[in-house]
């Protein structure tokens, strides 16, 4: 970005709310209290909220079900998330503030209803219009989210995602244009900001230069906080969820996993690329360009420290801070005993992957063959297709990848003889760790992976090291 480079606002606090934070008047209340805290603080919050939890599934199956032609199936989706907001909205504000609100919600609702209609009549469901449809969830929610911060005494101000997160129109994953951003942040939210008031804005939706709406992905409204906070160069990046921070490991497998207290910017990034479902994988690059701090907290436990992601981390006497998984994936073997080692023939296999637009997670070869793991199926047969006008090709699905980050592990002698110990009763199809210095991945069956996290937690975090691991909460547990 340029401009402002180096001129950080740290009393300003992006705080972004996921779904789960903002899913009903009450947790609406519970958020409007955390950001009135930042606020004694004498901090300048801006904050950017999800839709509502759930409310995008629910905007994609009534888009679908106009695109199938189910005029009235899509409408009923419709009008039971109108009663759920309006609900919600009425919970949240006073009388005389609930009838600009409500006027405010049945408008969207009428503009969402329009499009379905419209949807239904062509009987096309186009990557445009589903980013306009589910754009609504958090169009609805942010206005209610500012009205509810008014109601509660914060000084806030509606801001229209649209006229500050400007993207290309790669529609359903937009790429933000941030030198555009930078100056929309300038003119739209830094004069609220200094005026003293407390801009709301809805996350994962943009628009392009033209102002056609765009979403920047599942899990954006992570990535467009992050996008608010470079351009603001902020004090920090607050991602507020329903989780303690980042975990050495998924609670669900292990009970008894452990909150980290701080991670490296480069150490997030894999977890979050890997698997880790608490950060979504962009959201910290605008924040390593401005060396802006994240946390990582809990709407539900606002005193809980949560995990600070930075640019250095701590050292750590453990070799690995978190395990992560990905599932639901699946190795092609290419193979192609006379050709593997010709010139051009790698290439000639990567660019069909790039074709279908299908990113690799791992990549492993041997003498005669290629193998390489992806999340996708629906793409496989076509790029089976074109990968055998060059080679054999065979494809073993159901597969899990097990990441396990850290800072320096080829610091630690034998790291990778106590991992494969620690899952030796598991069939290891696929391993890599020369690529990364943090990252040690292999590949397992799906049906393995509680088995093997177990396995592997039990082995690296019995003697968790306290600066970076809260060993108080694990021995409050035991007590």
């Amino acid at each position: 970005m340029s401009g402002n480079a180096g001129l950080l606002r740290g009393d300003v606090v992006v705080m972004k709310f996921g779904g789960t934070s903002v899913e009903d008047a009450v947790a609406i209340a519970r958020t409007a209290g955390i950001v009135a805290g930042r606020r004694d603080r004498n901090l300048r919050p801006f904050v950017v909220v999800s839709a509502m939890a759930k409310v995008t599934d629910s905007l994609l199956a009534a888009a679908a079900a106009a695109g199938r032609g189910d005029r009235a199936g899509a409408l009923a989706l419709s009008q039971r998330l109108r009663g759920r907001h309006l609900e919600t909205a009425a919970k949240l504000v006073s009388a005389a503030a609930d009838v600009p609100l409500s006027n405010a919600l049945h408008a969207e609702f009428d503009a969402l209803d329009d499009l379905l209609r419209g949807i239904a009549a062509v009987g096309e469901l186009t990557p445009r219009t589903t980013d306009l449809v589910v754009s609504f969830g958090e169009r609805l929610s942010s206005r209610i989210v500012a009205a509810a911060f008014l109601n509660a005494g914060l000084d806030a101000a509606h801001v229209d995602a649209r006229t500050c997160i400007v993207t290309d129109d790669s529609f359903g994953k937009a790429v933000p244009q941030e030198a555009m951003i930078e100056k929309a942040m300038e003119q739209v939210a830094l004069p609220l900001l200094n005026e003293g008031k407390l801009p709301v804005m809805g996350g994962f939706i943009g628009a392009t230069e033209a102002g056609v709406t765009t979403t920047l992905g599942r899990g954006g409204s992570d990535f467009s906080a992050a996008l608010v906070g470079g351009a603001l160069r902020s004090g920090a990046i607050e991602i507020w969820t329903d989780v303690d921070g980042i975990m050495t490991t998924d609670p669900r497998i292990c009970p008894d996993a452990l909150r980290v207290k701080t991670v490296s910017f480069e150490e997030a990034a894999e977890l979050a690329y890997f698997g880790a479902k608490v950060l979504h994988p962009a959201t910290i690059l605008p924040a390593v360009q401005q060396n802006i701090p994240v946390w990582v907290l809990n709407s539900r436990n606002p005193t809980n420290e949560g995990t600070r992601i930075t640019a250095v981390a701590p050292p750590c006497k453990s070799p690995f801070k978190c395990i992560a998984v990905k599932k639901r994936l699946t190795i092609v073997d290419i193979v192609a005993s006379r050709m593997l080692m010709s010139h051009g023939y790698l290439k000639a296999v990567f660019d069909v992957f790039d074709k279908h637009h299908v990113v690799i997670d791992m990549v492993s070869t041997s003498e005669v063959s290629i193998s390489v793991t992806v999340d996708t199926s629906d793409r496989l047969p076509a790029i089976a297709a074109d990968l055998r006008q060059i080679a054999d090709v065979k494809f073993e699905s159901n597969k899990a990848l097990i990441c396990m980050v850290g800072e320096d592990i080829r610091g630690h002698n034998g790291i990778a003889g106590k991992v494969f110990t620690a899952v030796g009763h598991v069939n290891v199809r696929m391993i890599s760790q020369g690529a990364s210095e943090i990252n040690m991945s292999f590949m397992i069956e799906e049906e393995d992976v509680e088995e093997a996290v177990r396995s592997l937690h039990a082995a690296f975090f019995t003697d968790p090291d306290p600066a970076i691991f809260d060993v108080d909460a694990m021995t409050a547990s035991k007590q």
